[in-house]
Parts: C-alpha cells; sequence; structure tokens
C-alpha cells in the first residue's frame, strides 16, 4: 500500500502553503456552513476540491505560480499587522505622525511637548503636539 502511494504521487505537485491555507480554510467555511449558510458549505467544498487538484496535478510551473503569489500576499498582510502590532507595544513611549508633505510616517518619543520635527525624506518642517 506504500509503494503504490508513492508510485501514484511521483510527479505531481503535492501539498504546499497554499493548500494549507486551501485545506484550512475549507474546514472552517464546512463547519460554519453546517450552522449558517449552505453557501458557505458549498463553498468549502469548492475550497476543498481545488485543494486537492492542487495536490495531484502535474502542472508543476502553474502550482509554483499560485504558491508564490499566494507567499507575496501573505507577507503584505503579515507585514501590515506586524507593524500595528509594534505601533500597539509602543504606544506608551511614542507617537506617529504623517509627514504633511510627502506622507512619510514618522515616529517621535511621547511627552515632550510641541517639537519641531523635521521629515527625513523630504525635509519639511512641521510642529506637533507629542
Amino acid at each position: 500500500m506504500k509503494n503504490w502511494f508513492r508510485r501514484f504521487m511521483a510527479g505531481r505537485y503535492g501539498f504546499d502553503q497554499f493548500s494549507a491555507f486551501l485545506s484550512v480554510s475549507s474546514l472552517v467555511c464546512i463547519l460554519l456552513g453546517t450552522w449558517f449558510s449552505a453557501v458557505l458549505y458549498w463553498g468549502g467544498l469548492a475550497l476543498l476540491a481545488y485543494c486537492y487538484y492542487r495536490t495531484l496535478s502535474r502542472n508543476f510551473y502553474q502550482r509554483r505560480a499560485e504558491n508564490s503569489k499566494y507567499l507575496f500576499y501573505r507577507g503584505k498582510v503579515t507585514a501590515w499587522f506586524g507593524k500595528y502590532r509594534m505601533r500597539f507595544q509602543q504606544r506608551k513611549q511614542y507617537k506617529y505622525f504623517r509627514c504633511p508633505g510627502c506622507r512619510q510616517e514618522l515616529r517621535v518619543p511621547r511627552g515632550r511637548g510641541n517639537i519641531a520635527i523635521t521629515c527625513p525624506k523630504c525635509h519639511t518642517h512641521f510642529t506637533k503636539k507629542s
């Protein structure tokens, strides 16, 4: 049985990060769909079928391109949440402002009163209360 499965999977793409995301999200949709909506249930089944299709596919180039696109967007989302997580952790020490000239985010220490801020990117001067 073990050798049969190895021979069957030879030359197929297999399981990657995007497939893992699809399988977990399909299971969540199926579970939520059993309680709330038939559309979620059938959508979860469609996601699961697509996950199996990707795993058993022999088109390595297309599957690798899908996975790299998924990893690119996942990196953007995790970086966005990481930025706001860091800002939340530093909320007592620093205050954040946007430069009126170039919209660059600037971090200044809290509790210094009115301070003159110079943007390091466009060298615009402005005054804010920290």
